[in-house]
C-alpha cells in the first residue's frame, strides 16, 4: 500500500513550495521572466497539443509535483489498473475499461470483448441500412454513464453521424422528458435501445415501460425487433419482450461504459469503422499515460495539476469551455467523471481525508458562456480555473464564423491572465457608463485583476480518433487525482442512499403515511398530496 499525499516528504516540500513561489505567483510576471515559458509549458499527446503557460506553475513546481507522484506510486497503481488487479476494493473489482478499446489479443479478456463489439457493430450496421431496417429514429433510454457518455459523443461527432437517423436521449424519471420524444415518433420507424447493466434500474426501467406501451398503443407489433438491450440481466430483457441484447462486464464503471456495448447508438451513429477509430484514439492516449514519463505525460501533469489548485491554492472549482457547439455535453459528461470518482471524504482505508478532493467541475460552449458566467471568472471574488478546448479545422464551411469562434476562445485566456488595471481602465473611453460617475469609481468598476488561470487544449480536428483521446485523457486525469489522494475513484457510494430512501417514499406518495419521516419531508409530502 502506497503513502498517502499528505504524509509523504513530497507533500511537505510542496507545501513549502507554495509558501515561498506559489503564494503569491504571478503569470504575467512569469512569462515576463522566462521567454520561453510556452515552450517548456507546452505538451503534446496523441491527438492533443495543451498550452499549460497561463497556469500558476513553473518548472519548479512541475518537479515537486513530480515527486509527489512518485513518492504515492501514481505509476504502480496506473500499472495495477491496467494489469487488472482489482483496484476498486471496496467492490473487489478490477477496472479496466481500458480493454474495451486495446486491439485485439492486445488486452485482458480480448476475446469476450471482441466478441462482444463485433456483434454490436455488425447489428449497428444493418440498423443503418435504413431502406432494410426501416429505422428512422434510435431512443436511448438510460441514466447516468448509460446516457451521458452517448449523448456526449454523438452530437460532437455530428459531422459523421447517419444522415437518415435521428437520435433521442431519455434519462430522466419525470415524464417530460420521454413524453415530447415520443410525440415525434412512429413506432415502425424506430429502435428504443434498454441501457441498463442489471435491467433494474429504476428511472431506466420505468421509462422502458412507457415506451413499450406507447409502442403497443400505438400500433407497434414486434417488440423484439424495435427494442434491443444493452445489459448483461438476459432473462430480465427477455421477459420484457426482448431478444437482441449486448453485455458487459462488472469491470466496467458505467461512467467508463461509452465504449462497451452502452456505445451502441454511438456505432449506430457513426457506423462500425469510426466506433472502432473512436477506441483506437482512446488507445493511443492509454499507451501514452502507460510509457511516457511522469514530467511528459499528459493525463499525468493535468492531475497533478489538479491537485496543486485543489490542495494548496484551495481552488474549489473547474469550468470548463469547448469552444465547439459539438462538445456542448462535455462538461456535464465531465461532471459525473470526476465529481462521481474523485467525490469521497475518505480514503481506501477508510480513514477521513483533512484534504479536499475533487473540484465542481462545470461549463459550457464558447462563446455562449461569454455571455453567462464568465462576468464571474473575470472579476469574481473566487479564482475558478478555466479549461478552454479549441479546435483548429471545423467540418463546416464558415471559416469566418470559425475565426470569431478561435478568436474570442484566444482572447478569453489571455483576459484571464492580463486582467486590466484601474489606471488601464481610466485611459479608455465607455460609452455606456453613466455620465453621473466619477472617473475613480468608473474605473474600478471595470478593472480586471487577471492572473487567473487556465489550460487551453488544442485539437486540429474534431473526429473519433481524436475525441477518443481526449476522453480517455480526461479519464486517467482523474485517475492520477484520485491516486494521490489515496481514495477509490471507482465506487459511487453516495448515490446509494437517495436510491434506499426513494423506495420507502414512493409508496406514502400513494398511502399518505408519514409516521416515521422528519418533520420537513412529512410536510412536502402532505403539501404534494393535498
Amino acid at each position: 500500500m502506497s503513502t498517502r499525499c499528505d504524509r509523504t516528504e513530497a507533500w511537505a516540500a510542496l507545501a513549502g513550495h507554495y509558501e515561498a513561489h506559489g503564494r503569491e505567483f504571478d503569470i504575467r510576471e512569469a512569462f515576463a521572466r522566462d521567454p520561453g515559458r510556452f515552450e517548456s509549458l507546452a505538451f503534446e499527446a496523441p491527438g492533443i497539443f495543451a498550452d499549460l503557460s497561463k497556469n500558476r506553475i513553473d518548472t519548479a513546481t512541475l518537479h515537486f509535483l513530480a515527486d509527489l507522484a512518485r513518492e504515492c506510486d501514481v505509476e504502480g497503481r496506473r500499472d495495477a489498473m491496467l494489469r487488472g488487479d482489482p483496484i476498486n476494493t471496496t467492490e473487489g473489482r478490477a477496472v479496466l475499461h481500458t480493454a474495451l478499446r486495446a486491439p485485439r489479443d492486445k488486452g485482458p479478456h480480448s476475446d469476450e470483448v471482441h466478441r462482444v463489439l463485433d456483434a454490436m457493430l455488425g447489428f449497428a450496421e444493418q440498423v443503418r441500412d435504413t431502406a432494410a431496417s426501416g429505422i428512422r429514429h434510435v431512443v436511448n433510454i438510460g441514466i447516468g454513464g448509460s446516457d451521458l457518455g452517448p449523448q456526449m459523443v454523438i452530437p460532437a461527432l455530428d459531422a459523421f453521424a447517419h444522415p437518415g437517423i435521428t437520435f433521442h436521449f431519455v434519462s430522466n424519471v419525470d415524464g417530460h422528458d420521454i413524453t415530447p420524444v415520443l410525440r415525434r415518433l412512429k413506432p415502425a420507424e424506430t429502435l428504443f435501445v434498454i441501457a441498463s447493466k442489471t435491467f433494474t434500474t429504476q428511472e431506466t426501467m420505468a421509462n422502458a415501460q412507457v415506451a413499450r406501451a406507447w409502442f403497443e398503443a400505438n400500433g407497434g407489433t414486434d417488440v423484439a425487433r424495435h427494442f434491443v438491450a444493452t445489459t448483461t440481466n438476459v432473462q430480465a430483457a427477455a421477459a420484457f419482450g426482448i431478444t437482441t441484447t449486448f453485455g458487459f462486464w462488472d469491470w466496467v464503471g458505467g461512467r467508463y461504459s461509452l465504449w462497451s456495448s452502452i456505445g451502441l447508438p454511438i456505432a449506430i451513429a457513426i457506423g462500425g469503422d469510426n466506433f472502432r477509430q473512436l477506441l483506437a484514439g482512446a488507445h493511443a492516449m492509454d499507451r501514452h499515460f502507460a510509457e511516457t514519463p511522469v514530467a511528459r505525460n499528459l493525463p499525468m501533469v493535468l492531475g497533478l495539476l489538479d491537485v496543486w489548485y485543489r490542495n494548496f491554492h484551495g481552488f474549489g472549482s473547474r469550468s470548463v469551455a469547448p469552444y465547439h457547439q459539438g462538445l456542448r455535453r462535455l462538461p456535464a459528461y465531465l461532471q459525473q467523471l470526476e465529481m462521481e470518482s474523485n467525490g469521497k471524504s475518505v480514503d481506501a482505508n477508510g480513514e477521513a481525508l483533512p484534504f479536499g478532493t475533487s473540484p465542481v467541475v462545470w461549463g459550457e460552449p464558447g462563446t455562449n458562456g461569454q455571455h453567462a458566467y464568465f462576468q464571474m471568472l473575470h472579476q469574481g471574488t473566487d479564482v475558478i480555473p478555466v479549461e478552454f478546448i479549441l479546435v483548429k479545422h471545423p467540418t463546416h464551411g464558415l471559416s469566418d464564423l470559425h475565426d470569431k469562434l478561435l478568436a474570442n476562445g484566444l482572447a478569453q485566456s489571455q483576459a484571464l491572465m492580463l486582467g486590466k488595471t484601474a489606471a488601464q481602465a481610466a485611459g479608455e473611453k465607455a460609452p455606456t457608463a453613466s455620465a453621473e460617475l466619477d472617473a475613480g469609481t468608473l474605473s474600478r468598476h471595470r478593472s480586471f485583476p487577471g492572473n487567473r488561470p487556465s489550460t487551453s487544449l488544442l485539437l486540429d480536428h474534431l473526429n473519433p480518433h481524436t475525441l477518443g483521446a481526449l476522453v480517455a485523457m480526461y479519464e486517467h486525469r482523474v485517475f492520477v487525482s484520485g491516486a494521490i489522494w489515496g481514495i477509490n475513484s471507482f465506487d459511487q457510494w453516495g448515490v446509494e442512499l437517495g436510491k434506499a430512501l426513494c423506495n420507502d417514499l414512493l409508496p406514502r406518495l400513494t398511502s399518505g403515511q408519514t409516521e416515521g419521516l422528519d418533520g420537513s419531508t412529512a410536510g412536502l409530502m402532505r403539501r404534494l398530496r393535498g
